[in-house]
């Protein structure tokens, strides 16, 4: 079985993690690893917490044409691909990160990092004799490829973030009933069975589940998949699973980081779905926009395991970011991010409260290009959030919540015209929301007012959705007409 022995001096420049690692005894650590195809272009996969390599195969069959490993005495001999597969000249290693699967589990914590682990990532690439490769991660898996590609940007081809988040309270899930019924089965479940259970409902959207494939549904087909992968491979130990956790909560990346992944100029696509209950989409969106110009943003109608249930669309996606970033595409011809379109910027939000006899509450100010839409919806719920907790200790009052958004268009023709297309969107519940719009000086201001912070959440919410849609729109419309 091919292993690949990391020593702590391999796992990257931070003299502080290498002197952790040491003291965390991962000396010995092993990483199992295994490679599929042949070609001169190289891919290198990193899975997610709880996962093992085999989770890349629909994409490792796409990209290599083959889910027959390579061996070390086949590396050298004729390997056709299986089926009708054509060899698209790949070659690619998909590996079990420690903690997790064939690997070394350390059991301390402090022996998980995703500095540690993508350490682990290129100490693979240097015993496979890798130069440079393109890196693909999901969830977990995405934050140690930025990691690794902030640590050694020079040997990375392109990078794929597929459901991932900035880490630390970002791996905290949407709450609501769904997602803390499926925290509770997790925790509780001990057997191949009932975890199975439980990492459907968090892999895949609901409405994918219930589909038909023949007379059963794809919940029954995948949940007899899912045992029988989890029997094989075994559950993962609590050292595993915590240090993994640990991983994930301590990840960050600097701003240093990400300019050090900026300036290296190779493409990069953030892919997720919008119906992931572990991983929020508008965390992976801030990514793409720290990350901009290099960044293309993916959404698509699946839950966090998005690259099974829309393999074909993640695959494609990957391929072109192969195939772009070997034609050396400009990131600005690659971004569809819409700070690549100058002519509106998001200046202004506001949130706070008014007593019944007038005034203002808690108010924020910020200043960003182009983050319309994840930034507003971060910040709300940062704000309803505060509130909700708050109103536990307080006494009832007769408390109206307001929020304050203002877009600068910096043309007033594409302000009026972005009114025009709001005002057609009526409020769904006028007796418990109040909003209101105006324009000045190519500014379209937005008030509004609610008796409940639910209330004011869920306009405000829907309102940004459409206001995004309206100025993409009526962005890509001048364009054309320029054009």
């Amino acid at each position: 079985m091919p292993f690949c022995q990391v020593s702590s001096s391999q796992n990257g420049p931070d003299d502080d993690d290498a002197a952790a690692a040491a003291a965390a005894g991962d000396n010995g650590i092993k990483i199992f690893y295994r490679t599929y195809g042949q070609g001169p272009i190289k891919v290198l996969m990193i899975i997610g917490l709880a996962g093992t390599h085999t989770s890349w195969e629909p994409q490792i069959r796409a990209l290599a044409g083959t889910l027959t490993p390579n061996d070390e005495e086949s590396l050298a001999g004729d390997r056709r691909p299986d089926g009708d597969n054509e060899s698209l000249g790949i070659e690619v290693c998909a590996f079990d990160n420690r903690g997790m699967g064939s690997s070394s589990v350390p059991t301390k914590n402090s022996a998980y990092t995703t500095t540690l682990m993508a350490g682990d990532a290129i100490a693979i690439m240097d015993h496979l004799g890798w130069k440079k490769a393109h890196v693909f991660g999901h969830s977990m898996g995405g934050m140690i490829a930025c990691k690794m590609a902030a640590m050694v940007p020079s040997r990375v081809s392109s990078l794929a973030l597929l459901n991932v988040t900035g880490g630390g309270y970002e791996c905290i899930p949407k709450l609501d009933r769904q997602t803390l019924s499926i925290a509770i089965r997790f925790l509780r479940a001990k057997t191949p069975q009932q975890r199975a259970a439980v990492d459907l409902d968090t892999h895949y959207s609901k409405e994918y589940l219930e589909e038909y494939v023949g007379t059963q549904t794809r919940r029954a087909i995948l949940y007899q998949e899912y045992v029988k992968g989890i029997s094989s491979t075994g559950m993962q130990t609590n050292y595993g699973f915590e240090g993994q956790i640990n991983a994930c909560w301590t990840h960050k990346v600097t701003l240093a980081e990400f300019e050090a992944i900026r300036a290296a100029g190779f493409l990069v696509s953030v892919i997720h779905g919008r119906h992931d209950v572990i991983a929020q989409l508008c965390h992976a969106k801030r990514i793409a926009v720290k990350l901009y110009p290099s960044a293309r943003m993916v959404e698509l109608h699946g839950g966090h395991l998005v690259s099974h249930e829309r393999t074909e669309e993640v695959n494609k996606a990957l391929l072109e970011l192969i195939k772009e970033s070997e034609e050396k595409l400009s990131p600005y011809d690659w971004t569809n991010l819409p700070m690549k379109i100058p002519g509106w910027k998001f200046t202004c939000l506001k949130f706070g409260s008014i007593n019944s006899e007038g005034g203002t509450g808690l108010s924020f100010m910020v200043d960003l290009v182009g983050k319309l839409h994840a930034s507003s919806l971060y910040l709300f719920g940062l704000f309803v959030l505060a509130f909700e907790g708050l109103s536990l200790f307080m006494p009832p009052c007769n408390v109206v919540l307001h929020c304050d958004l203002e877009v600068d268009y910096e043309s007033e023709r594409k302000a009026h015209i972005v009114y025009s297309a709001l005002a057609v969107d009526k409020e769904l519940q006028p007796d418990k929301v109040k909003r209101e719009m105006s324009i000045s000086n190519g500014k379209l201001s937005v008030h509004f007012e609610a008796i409940e912070a639910r209330f004011l959440r869920a306009s405000f919410s829907a309102f940004v959705d459409v206001l995004t849609l309206a100025t993409k729109t009526i962005e890509e419309f001048d364009q054309g007409m320029e054009l």
